[in-house]
């Protein structure tokens, strides 16, 4: 096996790693977010929820900028880290803290804006968490460069749980949308500290010029580009509020939560892990990287479609049983929101493959270029259909807008995407069969929701796996399952045989194994 062999395979190993630790952290850490979120939805009203969303869409926009691309840039820093950490962690510290004391005079126009002037207080606190990412923004780069994703999976998972603890008293007390961004802040401080002890790297303090003009050259235009992106991500809450109002968007809001879960889940756990493995790939060549795509692509449709569909479909009795009654007007919203997520979730892949070739340029681009197509649609949208109309506009420009142009850049970029669209038929025709089934039995099965997301959901969901999953896998799957079941064969025991004199062994030719 060849050099570039056996590194590839490292690489690979590695990938794999992180990816188990990164499905098996969301696990737990989704568990007792869900958790907290239902709990929360009970304890408060949609107009909390909508006030919340106002603070929401001001601190993800500000952390996408915060740290002027730096986590990304480290991670994909050509050389030692050692050389660079240093100038690194005093940039992101240093725009952080300018970020969030411009921020903090900001706050009353921006929830003025977004139709909820209330939400001030709330977004002044929340906003905190910018400052904690920015001076640990190097110590979780360095956690996912090292492919340290377990460590990284524990301090979320710490930071989920103290969130709990922190908002739902707070909630029974009566704090309203402020137990949620205290939450938050108390998530932040504890996943912070958790990354810095972790990552062990010195607390150094400085600037190398030569070295801060490289940062800033991958990390301005990936910045601009993330800047863009965070628009599109919270313009629609904006857009909710400032048109139809806080207890519409709290509606909005959760509906949004909701189609987020699969994300949460498996994109977190994949972006985890993408950014880096791809990084390490395109630094082999155009062709290993465009492997690599095309084996992860059909993998993460194959995933995403039976969830999109099925919680489409399912949406109403979903939301009722999971949220109760109050929250039903989000189900219309949900519905299409499915749709953006598998969008966003390939765009996401896109933005870290063009990422890990340097082609941060593109990112930009597509960004605006997108943006400027969301913008006036969420508009139309929100004023013709409320929540749901935002959520329409936000698919539709995603399918016709958003996936074209990150096409395009990937093949600018010398990733081939050709041998991807065969393996996609089976997902999409599955997927469009299992509606069908789901729909049907949605229609026919009385009104009890529980009944009707068991029997619906389960039909739907083997009808799916009946036609999207190629037979030789499963049969691959059930031939493995059958030999680690299986147990080893005892030999009977035998006589001692009596000693022979034998002839001088011959050496046979080493086989493949041998090697």
């Amino acid at each position: 096996m060849t050099e570039a062999a056996v590194e590839t395979e490292s690489i690979g190993r590695k990938v794999g790693k992180g990816l188990g630790w990164g499905l098996l952290g969301n696990v737990a850490t989704r568990v007792f977010s869900f958790t907290t979120s239902l709990v929360l939805a009970r304890l408060l009203i949609p107009h909390d929820f909508g006030v919340y969303a106002v603070a929401l869409a001001a601190t993800q926009f500000v952390i996408h900028i915060n740290d002027v691309g730096l986590i990304p840039a480290t991670v994909q820093w050509r050389g030692r880290l050692d050389d660079m950490a240093p100038t690194a962690a005093t940039l992101a510290a240093t725009f952080s803290a300018v970020v969030y004391f411009g921020f903090w005079f900001a706050a009353p126009a921006f929830a003025q804006f977004s139709g909820v002037p209330e939400a001030t207080p709330v977004v002044r606190v929340f906003t905190l968490t910018i400052l904690i990412d920015g001076v640990t923004a190097i110590r979780s780069a360095y956690l996912l460069r090292t492919f340290q994703q377990r460590r990284y999976v524990q301090a979320n998972l710490a930071g989920v749980i103290a969130n709990g603890v922190l908002a739902i008293p707070l909630a029974l007390t009566g704090a309203g949308p402020m137990s949620l961004a205290v939450g938050q802040v108390g998530s932040s401080v504890t996943t912070g500290t958790l990354v810095m002890i972790w990552a062990g790297l010195p607390l150094k303090v400085g600037i190398d010029w030569r070295i801060a003009r490289r940062l800033m050259a991958y990390g301005i235009p990936l910045t601009v580009g993330l800047g863009v992106e965070s628009i599109l991500e919270q313009a629609d809450k904006v857009v909710v509020g400032h048109i139809a109002g806080a207890t519409v968007l709290g509606f909005y809001l959760l509906a949004v939560s909701v189609s987020s879960w699969a994300p949460s889940f498996l994109g977190s756990a994949i972006r985890f892990v993408s950014l880096p493995g791809f990084s390490r790939l395109s630094e082999k060549s155009d062709e290993t990287l465009s492997r690599g795509v095309q084996r992860v692509i059909p993998l993460v449709v194959l995933l995403l479609v039976p969830i999109a569909v099925l919680v489409a479909i399912l949406a109403e009795p979903a939301v009722e049983f999971l949220y109760g009654p109050k929250w039903l007007p989000a189900a219309a919203a949900l519905r299409w929101l499915m749709i953006l997520m598998i969008v966003r979730m390939l765009y996401g892949l896109a933005m870290d493959i063009l990422m890990s070739t340097g082609a941060t340029r593109w990112n930009m681009f597509i960004n605006v270029g997108w943006v400027v197509a969301v913008i006036p649609a969420l508009w139309i949208g929100t004023r013709a259909a409320g929540a749901t109309g935002a959520a329409m506009a936000n698919a539709i420009v995603g399918v016709l807008v958003a996936l074209p142009l990150s096409i395009v850049a990937l093949e600018r970029s010398g990733v081939r995407l050709g041998p991807i669209a065969p393996k996609l038929v089976r997902p999409l025709l599955g997927g469009a069969l299992a509606a069908v089934v789901a729909a049907v039995l949605h229609a026919l099965l009385g009104p009890n929701a529980f009944i009707q997301l068991a029997v619906a959901g389960t039909a739907g969901l083997l009808v799916y796996l009946v036609v999207a999953v190629p037979r030789d896998d499963v049969r691959q799957g059930l031939a493995v399952l059958r030999a680690r079941k299986t147990p080893p064969a005892v030999a009977e025991p035998t006589p001692p045989a009596v000693a022979e004199p034998t002839p001088p062994a011959v050496a046979e030719p080493a086989g493949p194994a041998a090697g």
